[in-house]
């Protein structure tokens, strides 16, 4: 049997309204409108989980927020709650669909431009059209405003990225996006549902947009470019990840991205402080504030570190994705997180993944060093993802050896 099929991939993600069982009950991801929580949701959603839940909460990689442990009961609790903050959606089809990564400094970099009325717009198309819901459940789309903290080199079915006075679109292959053309601010989030609408003709079930072949992309490829202009210059500049304090704009970053429900609390409080009004996701985990000025930048920065979170780019955790693993997950057999603490001491400067099984939930990317969760043990790859092939095997306590770790 090949790797790919042993994986048990459930092939859908969990909701408010669907959640999913995991190894410690059951969780539901939360989805916030346009990319961002306004305070009070922030607030609300902390209380939830630690109410109706164990409190953990995870950041995705699809900059949304999942909430676990929760029992039967939990959950319906959990429904009511962010019903009243207005962050459910009126049924579990239209809440599946709403996959939609947004930059998360739009509106708050001046450099960049401000495409929420595109993101708002794509989502209540998604809502009214049910052809959509037939959509693979994965498949995602991203808006992005052109700034240099962008997300424009994440993984979606379609992207849309700002580029001048125009929107550029970009379709998923096995080799990232074919940016393949572009449109107005106005149109953009229109050409994007029906690019949509067309894949649902041409795919096989249940396959992404980057597994339809050649002959099918080409001719997804060729019925876009129809609506569409070129393409300018810049669409593929390299994107920069903000931790710390840039110009009014203050990055953290969460541990593996997992957050308690007092430390989300807290920070959604001292953001208020500092004259912020929501905080943004983002896709590696971090979350943003705008603030009134340096001064209150700096105060939070410190009340930051000081429950918890990461404020300093170079901190080795940031260098480290990994999984819940074991317990937390049923599909691993060994503590991710605890070996990962152990790793971030080490002197490797490379990037690391350690997986507690052969999804690769934590990250889709290539990483210098990659450890797979197999029956208690480490399969090891270097230069590689969870899906290739290991050089060897070793115990969860001979990880560190790999890595010379002090």
């Amino acid at each position: 049997m090949s790797l790919a099929a042993a994986i048990d991939v459930k092939g859908w993600c969990p909701g408010v309204l669907r959640p999913m069982l995991s190894g410690d009950g059951l969780l539901a991801r939360v989805r916030p409108w346009c990319g961002a929580l306004r305070l009070d949701e922030a607030k609300g959603l902390a209380d939830a989980s630690e109410r109706f839940g164990n409190g953990h909460i995870d950041l995705t990689r699809r900059a949304n927020l999942q909430i676990r442990g929760l029992g039967d009961a939990g959950v319906h609790g959990l429904q009511d709650a962010v019903e009243r903050l207005g962050l459910v959606d009126r049924d579990a089809e239209v809440e599946a669909g709403r996959n939609i990564m947004v930059s998360p400094l739009t509106g708050l970099d001046p450099a960049e431009v401000d495409v929420r009325p595109v993101a708002r717009t794509l989502a209540n198309l998604l809502a009214r059209d049910a052809t959509l819901y037939d959509l693979p459940s994965k498949f995602g789309f991203l808006v992005d405003g052109g700034g240099t903290v962008s997300i424009a080199q994440e993984r979606a079915d379609i992207s849309l990225k700002a580029l001048g006075q125009t929107m550029a679109v970009g379709l998923d292959t096995p080799a990232g996006t074919d940016w393949i053309g572009s449109t107005s601010f106005d149109d953009a989030a229109r050409a994007a549902v029906a690019i949509a609408k067309a894949f649902v003709g041409l795919a096989r079930e249940g396959g992404r947009l980057r597994d339809l072949g050649e002959e099918r992309f080409g001719q997804l490829r060729a019925l876009a470019r129809k609506r569409l202009g070129p393409v300018g210059d810049g669409v593929s500049s390299k994107p920069k990840r903000l931790i710390g304090v840039e110009r009014l704009v203050v990055g953290v970053a969460a541990t593996f991205g997992r957050l308690e429900a007092p430390q989300l609390h807290r920070f959604a409080t001292l953001a208020g402080e500092v004259g912020a009004t929501d905080i943004r996701l983002s896709p590696w985990r971090a979350l943003y504030v705008g603030v009134r000025d340096v001064a209150a930048a700096q105060i939070l920065v410190k009340a930051a570190r000081d429950i918890g979170l990461i404020v300093d780019a170079n901190d080795p955790v940031l260098r480290i994705d990994a999984c819940p693993g074991a317990p937390a997950c049923r599909s691993s057999s060994v503590d991710t997180r605890r070996d990962a603490r152990r790793l971030a001491t080490s002197a490797f400067a490379g990037t690391i993944h350690i997986s507690g099984c052969a999804k690769g939930c934590a990250r889709s990317a290539p990483a210098d060093l990659v450890l797979v969760g197999e029956q208690g043990r480490y399969n090891v790859i270097r230069n590689g993802t969870t899906r290739d092939v290991p050089e060897c095997s070793v115990a969860a306590e001979e990880a560190g050896a790999l890595l010379d770790v002090r």
